[in-house]
């Protein structure tokens, strides 16, 4: 399953830097200059997860295969991006071809990198960029009414729905508050998702700060912190520098690293696992001699939608699935241990998949 998460920000402000550390390699470009990024570069990361070498551990796995999902590091916006200014056209798309948004906001000082603007606001500049998405989705919004309109005379009824939440957004966009702000009835959802709008898209804050800031944060993080509370959004401190760093280590000199910073991890992880959530994803697992394995699927699915994930057969034959919590598993040894004690459960179609359920489905086709 191949969720998008954008990285997006003002040049300057550390995404690509960031992105080369989430996916441990030089293909996006980090020059000291607007633009270097030209293509939209897109990392296929892992996501961490503590219980999946538990699993692997108990079960006796050869591999252990996490689950994993995209970041699109998108060149730097500017103001006028939703006019064309510095190829804005091209990167708005880019943007709206992914599931969530991840704002990089500059929370350092570095009189050898310069800033667009000149100086360092990171609220500011958030205003910026939101402001160019906010345009270009009512310019987008604008240029369906005609078309929309003509088909209503004609007694169009999804011409009309459309309309109606195209006039929700635009009342929205109208008062300088992002599509996402909209109040949208649970029937109408699909068809708002199909409006695609850029600022409909979940977000993620990420305080990109200095290095002697990456434990505690700083004034500026704190700035993003608090507005992102305004919001019931989430927010990430990061030192991308420091990141791209650790991605060079090995195991050994990573934890030392870490510690010698007072981190407990790497903020990659927390970033990953944010953005993880912020889509609304889960994990469930699969064990065996061969693998342990996590596989993605969104909150709420079904089993049979579950099974899909691994293969399209799974769902198109689903019987049932043998399932057993994590917790379970763990407590009993394993699979064999967690069926002595009935703590195996046959589920059927109509069963949702929880956080960590451990999955072995019987199908036929």
């Amino acid at each position: 399953m191949g969720f998008k998460c954008a990285i997006v920000g003002l040049p300057n402000v550390g995404k690509s830097t960031l992105f080369n550390a989430l996916t441990q390699t030089a293909s996006a470009a980090a020059e000291n200059y607007p633009f270097c990024t030209i293509e939209p570069n897109v990392g296929e990361v892992p996501v961490p997860e503590s219980r999946l070498p538990v699993i692997a551990k108990i079960g006796g796995s050869k591999e252990k295969i996490p689950a994993r999902m995209n970041f699109v590091d998108i060149a730097g916006l500017v103001r006028g991006a939703s006019q064309g200014e510095g190829l804005g056209n091209q990167f708005l798309s880019n943007i709206r071809e992914t599931d969530a948004i991840a704002y990089v906001l500059r929370c350092f000082d570095d009189d050898d990198v310069t800033h667009v603007d000149g100086k360092i606001d990171p609220l500011a500049d958030l205003d910026t960029v939101q402001t160019e998405l906010m345009l270009a989705d009512m310019e987008s919004l604008e240029k369906r009414r005609p078309a929309l309109e003509k088909k209503l005379k004609s007694g169009d009824k999804e011409a009309s729905l459309i309309l109606k939440l195209i006039d929700i957004a635009l009342a929205e966009l109208g008062e300088g508050r992002p599509a996402r702000t909209a109040k949208i009835d649970k029937d109408d959802r699909k068809a708002w998702r199909m409006l695609q709008l850029l600022t409909a898209k979940p977000i993620l804050y990420v305080a990109n700060v200095d290095e002697e800031s990456a434990s505690a944060g700083n004034a500026y993080s704190k700035k993003v912190f608090d507005h992102a509370k305004t919001e019931g959004a989430q927010a990430v401190v990061i030192s991308a520098q420091i990141e791209s760093e650790i991605a060079l280590l090995d195991d050994e000199e990573r934890v030392d690293y870490l510690e010698a910073l007072d981190l407990e991890e790497p903020g990659l992880n927390r970033l990953i696992q944010t953005g993880y959530k912020l889509l609304g994803l889960e994990t469930y697992f699969t064990v065996g001699p061969k693998e342990s394995r996590a596989w993605t699927f969104h909150e709420g699915w079904s089993a049979p939608r579950c099974a899909g994930v691994i293969h399209t057969d799974f769902e198109r034959g689903f019987i049932r699935a043998e399932t057993t919590s994590y917790a379970d598993f763990v407590e009993h040894g394993g699979e064999q241990g967690a069926r002595e004690a009935g703590k195996t459960r046959q589920e059927g179609k109509t069963y949702i998949v929880q956080d960590g359920d451990i999955m072995h489905f019987k199908f036929n086709v």
